[in-house]
Formats: C-alpha cells, sequence, structure tokens
C-alpha cells in the first residue's frame, strides 16, 4: 500500500492499524458494553463489512473519520489491519461527515450528541461564513442549528437545547448521562455559571436530591436576577418533591413498528409528544364546550 494516497478519491485499502490515529475532535467514546460486543462477533466472523474513512495526517498516518469502533473491535480481536477508504477531505468537511456517520445510534449519551451537534454546528457555520463571500443569495444570519434540525427530522429548539448542555460542568453532565438528571432540567441547569453549578453539585450530595425541571427553572430565572447564593439553592432543593404515581417505560420495540425505520428516538420522541399535545388541546376544546 503506497504511504501517499493518489489523486483519485474512494480507494480501499487494507491499511495497518497503527497507521490509524483518532480524530482529536470525535465526540463519541468507545465503549465496551453489549453493542461493542455484538460488533467484536461480526468482525471476528465476518471481518469488517464496511471499510472506516480517513484522511492523510501532516504528521503521518491517517486520521480516522469514521470507524474508531471497528478498530477498537480489531485491536480487540488481535488483528493487525483493516480495510479504510482513503479521502482528501477538509477539515470541516471531516468534521461533519464524522458526525453524521454515528449521530443515528440509538446508544450515544447526552454529552455526545451535545458535543456531536456543537461541532456540526461550528463547522456548518464556517462554511456557511465562506459561502457568504462568494454568494449574496445566502443570509448572513446563517441558522445551521435549523439546518441541522431539518436534517435530523427534529425541531432547531431541540437542537440548540442539546448544544446547550456543552456548558455543563463535567459533573453534572455525569448526572446527565447516568440518567440521575432528565434532560429538561439540565437545559435549564446549563444557564447556570460555572460558580452556582459547583454549588449545586454540593447541594446535591447534602441533599440526596437532584432538582425537577419546575426547581431547575426557579434556579435559572435566581440566577438571572443575581439572587441565587447557597441560602436559596439550597431552599429551592429542600422543598418536599410531588410523589410520583408510578414510572412509565414505553418499549422500544412496541414503538418501533409504528414508526420508519430510519427514525431515530429523538425524532420518535418527538412525534410522540406532538401527537399528545394535539390529544391535550382537544380535550381542552371538548372540556370548554
Amino acid at each position: 500500500m503506497p504511504k501517499k494516497p493518489p489523486e483519485t478519491l474512494g480507494i480501499i485499502y487494507r491499511m495497518p492499524l497503527e497507521d490509524l490515529h483518532p480524530h482529536p475532535l470525535n465526540p463519541y467514546g468507545v465503549q465496551d458494553d453489549s453493542a461493542m460486543r455484538e460488533l467484536m462477533g461480526s468482525v471476528k466472523e465476518n471481518g469488517v463489512l464496511i471499510p472506516a474513512i480517513a484522511r492523510p495526517r501532516k504528521e503521518g498516518g491517517y486520521e480516522l473519520i469514521s470507524g474508531h469502533r471497528r478498530k477498537y473491535a480489531c485491536e480487540q480481536l488481535g488483528q493487525d489491519t483493516m480495510p479504510v477508504m482513503v479521502l482528501n477531505l477538509k477539515d470541516d468537511d471531516a468534521i461533519i461527515r464524522m458526525i453524521d456517520s454515528n449521530i443515528q445510534r440509538e446508544n450515544i449519551l447526552p454529552s455526545e450528541r451535545a458535543r456531536a451537534y456543537k461541532l456540526k454546528m461550528e463547522a456548518m457555520k464556517r462554511q456557511g461564513m465562506r459561502s457568504d463571500l462568494t454568494s449574496p443569495k445566502i443570509s448572513a444570519k446563517f441558522r445551521s442549528d435549523d439546518s441541522i434540525g431539518d436534517q435530523e427530522g427534529i425541531s432547531g429548539d431541540t437542537i440548540r437545547n442539546y448544544i446547550s448542555l456543552t456548558n455543563l460542568t463535567p459533573p453534572l453532565m455525569q448526572m446527565v448521562d447516568d440518567g440521575k438528571i432528565a434532560l429538561s432540567p439540565a437545559y435549564q441547569l446549563a444557564s447556570l455559571t460555572e460558580k452556582e453549578q459547583e454549588l449545586l453539585v454540593e447541594t446535591i450530595g447534602s441533599e440526596q436530591s437532584t432538582p425537577s425541571l419546575s426547581q431547575a427553572q426557579r434556579m435559572k430565572k435566581l440566577s438571572q436576577s443575581g439572587e441565587l447564593n447557597e441560602d436559596t439553592m439550597l431552599s429551592i432543593m429542600m422543598e418536599q418533591k410531588k410523589p410520583v404515581q408510578a414510572n412509565i417505560t414505553l418499549s422500544g420495540e412496541r414503538l418501533r413498528k409504528y414508526f420508519p425505520r430510519s427514525y431515530s428516538p429523538i425524532q420518535m420522541e418527538e412525534v410522540i409528544f406532538k401527537l399528545l399535545e394535539a390529544w391535550q388541546r382537544k380535550r381542552q376544546r371538548e372540556q370548554s364546550r
């Protein structure tokens, strides 16, 4: 295999794993979980069926755009090479392709999705700015977050909410990834200052409780007015939460039959809540009559 790929794009090489380096901005972690064990079983039996994508590095070797998990599976199985398609991608094109290659996976953590959307938005903004220099038809206010939402089949607000999570401190972000803090209150908490978030982590530890949506909303309001401090935060966190009647779990397998196979979990969730909102409005109209 030649060290420098020819100008022709799309050629697949059997490449040594030692020549493949992870993309420095890759937002997706490689987890040694059941999905990875399933992938390793497939690679062991059939080999790597879908080639990874990489681009040449200035420092030598190749930078992975997609295929980080496949490379890990090969390493764990003691394999030395894997099929790779080498493309000469610019920085922003490489970022967008890297994000799109994994964003539809169901087991992506909120922190990974947040970083992925932010990286893609920034790359698209840079591309939009470059387009503005040559195309007067493109608006100067390039809403890349709405564009990402259109591509993903979700609202721009959902994209913006996820991106806001990148403002959370690592301890709070870990609580979101662990499911200890739900996404809705997490969106509100992301607006708190770093010191306020540090204080919240301490308060959560002392009270052994995480904030509800209504508590998070009040913290955000007090933060904006400069009134959120140890006393006001503790007062909010010490409030008795309304008892939960029962936990409702919807089976993904049962829901899947009502949606196209291409729908991601986020798209399915948005459709479900839109239908519930329509049902609620209908009930309110009937009651008003």
